[in-house]
């Protein structure tokens, strides 16, 4: 199997980590990938860690693709440039909005040259609107959305930071995908390419639905910890066992609550969260303090009550379950964690050593 995108070939402009991860998964699936960066390599090869003089996660991001590096305002380099968007499929870029058109490759240019070409343009905020020029970060674009107020409040009333790139992935490299692999299809329907504008920072609003529909239709708009899935349940929450564990408690359903009310003994007039939600919060509290982490574990097996301890990183990549998640390549460096079936991986030629 060489994998459901063997004939496709992706140029890709892009650096960091949204596009980069996109093509990650096509190269994945068998797609030929060819890396274009400035002379002297992108930033992300200088990012730490760094193992052998090699960035670990520039390394990750990458491994699979070909990369070639060119100057675009090079005459040559720009006739070697022109070459591959004339076999291409796919054009991804992250540049600013107008600096491709800068550069002398402005989509509607390039369609008109190419009609079959598929060029996705990931961006913080669009290529349109009054936010298109602004500088940013993934925590920028989780501010302007919405989302960063929803987060549960710090000691000092700040809002707490994700652990993860959210927009950069959820909000980026997720919907480039699925954009190019519907863009593909369409173009076998229709025989013609397109420009897929996607904004990081809107992208982040479908991760927001249930929220937005307590605001504009439900009892309001929500605050900071103010949600179901936020803070405001006890059915929600994280709890300290009595060995100084974390468990992750999320019985949410009436079914899966009362089991939990009685594996952990509360006391029948707290089970109803809706009367006094602190009280049942501090009585759930009370109860889990009194057991080991191991403990709960043994009392909940084989009951449907949604809780899970909390797990470092290193504890859950050596759990049984996820053996297998991220492995070393022949390079000694980890691979890159991919959200990809293995029955659609490629297993051979370009992608093999993803």
């Amino acid at each position: 199997m060489t994998g459901p995108l063997e004939d496709v070939l992706i140029v890709d402009l892009s650096t960091l980590l949204p596009g980069p991860f996109a093509t990650a998964i096509l190269a994945a699936a068998g797609a030929r990938v060819i890396k274009i960066e400035r002379p002297g390599g992108e930033d992300m090869r200088r990012m730490p860690p760094v193992k052998n003089g090699r960035s670990v996660l520039y390394t990750m991001l990458n491994r699979g693709k070909e990369v070639l590096e060119l100057d675009l305002k090079d005459p040559i380099d720009r006739e070697r440039f022109e070459e591959l968007l004339a076999r291409a499929d796919v054009l991804v870029e992250q540049f600013r909005p107008g600096v491709l058109a800068r550069l002398g490759y402005a989509p509607k240019a390039l369609l008109a040259r190419y009609p079959g070409l598929i060029i996705c343009s990931i961006t913080g905020f669009g290529q349109n609107g009054p936010l298109a020029e602004m500088a940013g970060h993934d925590l920028n674009y989780l501010a302007v959305s919405g989302l960063l107020s929803l987060a549960q409040r710090t000691a000092d009333g700040l809002p707490a930071l994700p652990p993860v790139l959210l927009a950069d992935i959820a909000g980026g490299s997720y919907p480039a995908v699925i954009a190019i692999l519907l863009a593909l299809l369409e173009r076998r329907r229709s025989g013609r390419g397109c420009h897929l504008d996607l904004s990081m920072s809107a992208n982040l609003f479908p991760l927001l639905f249930a929220h937005i529909a307590e605001g504009i239709v439900g009892p309001g708009w929500p605050g900071a910890g103010g949600t179901l899935t936020s803070g405001a349940s006890p059915r929600y929450a994280v709890y300290r066992t009595a060995d100084d564990r974390l468990l992750a408690v999320a019985p949410l359903e009436e079914r899966f609550w009362q089991q939990f009310c009685e594996a952990i003994d509360l006391p029948i007039p707290l089970r109803d969260d809706s009367l006094d939600p602190q009280a049942t919060r501090q009585a759930v509290a009370e109860r889990i303090a009194q057991r080991s982490a191991r403990e709960w574990e043994e009392r909940f097996a084989g009951r449907d009550v949604c809780c899970a301890v909390v797990l470092s990183l290193r504890e859950a990549l050596a759990h049984p379950h996820f053996e297998g998640i991220v492995g070393l390549a022949n390079d000694g460096l980890p691979r890159l964690p991919l959200p990809l079936p293995r029955a659609l991986r490629s297993h051979g030629g370009r992608a093999e050593l993803l």
